[in-house]
């Protein structure tokens, strides 16, 4: 699944919450976000695409997630905040490279074929989240059970997942079928993560050790000796080098978007324009994780996630003639389903702790809608999507407005710019009105309600600019014609 994965450690974010987050980028897929009741967890799970079956444990917590609306290829859950509020999304397609393939290759599904049995295949995207969220405790938890995990069943794909709680967030990577290595992102840092093998460091002595901030399968170091993965020099240990790519592909649709985005974040920090740029769009080396220049918010990750080279000669929507419009890949893309932010809170009672913030369709054109998590139910306008065109959900109402925003840019930027810093500012407002109710009063029921109101409000400023688009879209249609008298 091609995706855009943001990371914010406790000490880089506005309110020392953690933040992850990432672009559900598939092929303009249906989705909801929903609340699954640990009754409805399945004891045994069995995944559609690769057939492999999994025992589940007897205790699944509450938790949020965003599958898909057509359950034909699997649930999809996407991403999700548990009532324990640890987050989790999965999952980040990544790279990985023939030698490592060779070495331990993808555990892929095989039709039974006349006397020849089927063969199941491991686990991937599809299942990650059912598998995980509802068992873990913290994010580290996260990172130990799906590591397990993937020992066990193998994968089919190349993935990362991420994992939050209010002190920590978690990355992990797989790496072939069987093996993964995962990092605690350093507090300070915002990691960006852009369809690659991300890590470029990695403390094996702390793996093999105390632990504290890196975890590995048990046998890696095993691994790499015994089949010449090691591309290192000067005994540096570079995880992107030995698991992952450098590939002509990837200076096209990769780490552009790692560039954009350290752009934003580290403007002053380094230079990132001209022939003495520190980085450029086509940069081997630019870095996992960085310190912003200032603390990130919530509406910066938003941001981040809805780039397309704004303010460079790469931006498809410029009216400049560079040469070079739309030649990198963006980030807020056309077919993105869902994008979430898993926001873990430390300002407020444990029981409101998990915010979710709500994108459906294209990033760039779309709304931030949070929700507390931890609530029973989440309202209509999130939850009852259909695979059929409506306006009565945000997923829907979403792409309509992508669509007409797409083709009439430069006539709706600033239509679209109003609808999400209205949203925003409504959003926050009711957020900070019922974080107070609910710590004066500690009736946490009131979630509920809140959520409510804040879908309410967003339904109303959805409306209302679709009605101010869809206005401006018949304005502009090929077949206009007036009459000089009119």
């Amino acid at each position: 699944m091609p995706c855009t994965t943001v990371l914010v450690g406790k000490n880089a974010s506005n309110d020392h919450s953690t933040m992850i987050a990432r672009t559900d980028d598939g092929h303009f897929d249906v989705k909801k976000v929903i609340v699954v009741d640990p009754k409805k967890q399945p004891t045994t799970y069995k995944s559609v695409l690769s057939h492999v079956t999994v025992k589940l444990p007897d205790d699944p917590m509450r938790y949020t997630a965003a599958p898909s609306v057509d359950p034909k290829k699997g649930i999809w859950a996407a991403t999700g905040i548990n009532e324990a509020h640890v987050g989790m999304t999965a999952t980040e397609t990544i790279t990985s490279n023939p030698r490592v393939l060779a070495a331990d290759p993808y555990v892929e599904y095989q039709k039974a074929k006349g006397s020849k049995k089927e063969i199941v295949g491991g686990i991937g995207e599809e299942d990650i989240v059912v598998l995980v969220l509802p068992y873990i405790h913290s994010a580290r938890e996260g990172v130990l059970r799906l590591g397990s995990l993937l020992e066990t069943y193998g994968t089919y794909e190349p993935n990362g997942i991420a994992f939050n709680d209010e002190s920590e967030v978690w990355w992990l990577e797989s790496i072939g079928g069987h093996h993964w290595m995962a990092r605690k992102v350093p507090d300070e840092c915002v990691v960006v993560n852009p369809n690659q093998f991300g890590m470029d460091s990695f403390d094996l002595e702390d793996a093999f050790g105390a632990q504290k901030e890196n975890l590995c399968s048990k046998d890696l170091k095993e691994f790499i000796a015994d089949n010449d993965l090691d591309c290192n020099q000067e005994g540096l240990f570079n995880p992107r080098d030995i698991f992952g790519s450098h590939s002509d592909m990837d200076h096209v649709y990769n780490t552009p978007r790692a560039w954009i985005m350290g752009r934003y974040l580290c403007p002053a920090s380094y230079t990132w324009d001209g022939p003495s740029a520190d980085f450029t769009p086509e940069s081997d080396f630019l870095p996992w994780s960085l310190v912003p220049d200032r603390k990130v918010a919530v509406e910066d990750v938003k941001y981040l996630l809805s780039l397309h080279y704004q303010g460079t000669d790469y931006d498809p929507y410029t009216n400049r003639d560079t040469g070079k419009r739309g030649m990198y890949r963006s980030i807020g893309i056309n077919r993105t389903g869902v994008t979430s932010i898993c926001q873990i809170r430390s300002n407020v009672p444990d029981e409101i702790k998990g915010v979710e913030w709500i994108i459906f369709g294209s990033t760039t054109f779309s709304a931030a809608v949070p929700v507390y998590t931890n609530v029973d139910k989440l309202p209509d306008f999130v939850s009852k999507v259909t695979l059929d065109v409506s306006t009565d959900n945000l997923y829907w109402s979403s792409r309509l407005l992508a669509i007409m925003a797409d083709a009439n840019y430069s006539a709706m930027v600033q239509m679209i710019e109003r609808y999400q810093n209205a949203v925003a500012v409504r959003s926050r407002q009711i957020l900070r009105t019922y974080d107070r109710q609910m710590t004066e009063t500690k009736d946490f029921s009131l979630a509920k309600k809140a959520n409510d109101e804040i879908c309410k409000m967003a339904k109303e400023e959805t409306v209302k600019t679709l009605n101010v688009c869809t206005l401006e879209a018949s304005q502009h249609m090929k077949n206009g014609y007036n009459l000089a008298d009119n």
